[in-house]
């Protein structure tokens, strides 16, 4: 797979169902409030991939799944993964995303907390009606975790002293536990087997984490224009990501001071020499390779379903995860 191929490339399999699930986005997002409707029809029209809930499409194809509720779990898991977002950019005073202002930039910070709060109540509305006690245990944790994530990030901010180890638990929390709520929801819709519910979870938690790699990849290393977003935003936040804590742990005396009073402080204004640190201790190769590691064991996990569209699509997000530029 090649850089440029899109996510609609790879999901043709599922365009369908796709539409399916954003007619019903549509129809759930409905509210009599004028300002929730605006907010959230314009994050509708934001471009977002719909990654998480096409996992759980393309996984509940692998498996033969063909209930409706496949639809109604896919618009909650999109609506948990907005909600965090509205919230995320209020945290970290973004203004750009997917090339286009965050709702808080545009509505205001007060607006995009409420509407993230009406998205993420309405989505236990939603599954309810599944009324599935496994759905229900599964979501409840995944969100509760989701907002552990948040705050061991807020705890890790402006800390030069977080570990690799430390930066892995948050992806965990914050990124990978929803994809593997994804996943795993696919697999108790169609009363898989407890192997395979693992592994496809698994296979979701995995992706994640090679996503959100390339995420902080790209900070440093993708084009503002191409990613629709600023880049050295984690550096601007104090974020201490992989290619950063690469640095500190490699670095020259002078290289690891320079990251340490970035994070610290916070701010763009020594990029270019933070760059060129990051680049010249291959702290970029370091996290793209990690990122290729758990995209393989992704695409391992799952080698053992039977051979389908589906299937195929499945291998090719692994491939899409490291090759992607935005």
């Amino acid at each position: 797979m090649t850089a440029s191929t899109s996510p609609q490339n790879v999901l043709a399999a599922i365009a369908d169902d796709m539409r399916a699930v954003d007619q019903l986005i549509r129809h759930r997002l409905a509210s009599e409030v004028v300002l929730i409707n605006q907010i959230s029809e314009y994050i509708i029209n934001s471009g977002g991939k719909r990654l998480r809930p096409a996992l759980l499409l393309l996984v509940s194809g692998a498996l033969g799944v063909t209930s409706p509720h496949r639809f109604e779990l896919a618009a909650v898991i999109e609506f948990i993964h907005t909600s965090t977002l509205l919230h995320d950019d209020v945290v970290d005073e973004s203004d750009l995303r997917r090339g286009k202002q965050t709702a808080n930039a545009l509505f205001g910070n007060a607006a995009s907390v409420l509407v993230g709060d009406f998205l993420y109540s309405r989505s236990f509305e939603m599954m309810v009606s599944v009324d599935n006690m496994r759905v229900m245990q599964i979501l409840a944790r995944t969100t509760n975790v989701i907002a552990e994530g948040e705050v061991l990030q807020l705890l890790n901010m402006h800390d030069p002293d977080v570990d690799e180890a430390r930066y892995l638990q948050v992806i965990q929390y914050k990124t990978a536990t929803l994809f593997e709520a994804a996943t795993q929801l696919a697999a108790v819709l169609a009363n898989a087997d407890a192997q395979t519910e693992a592994a496809v979870r698994e296979y979701g938690g995995r992706l994640g984490t090679a996503f959100q790699l390339m995420d902080d990849w790209l900070d440093y290393a993708g084009d503002t224009d191409a990613m629709g977003k600023n880049a050295g935003d984690d550096l601007r936040e104090g974020k201490p990501t992989l290619p950063l804590i690469h640095v500190l742990q490699h670095g020259t005396d002078a290289e690891r001071a320079l990251v340490r009073e970035a994070i610290e402080n916070g701010g763009t204004d020594k990029f270019d020499p933070i760059l060129a640190a990051i680049t010249r201790t291959g702290a970029l190769d370091y996290t793209l390779a990690r990122a290729k590691e758990e995209a393989d064991a992704a695409a391992q996990i799952i080698s053992t379903l039977p051979s389908s569209h589906y299937k195929n699509s499945l291998l090719e997000l692994c491939s899409y995860s490291i090759a992607r530029r935005t």
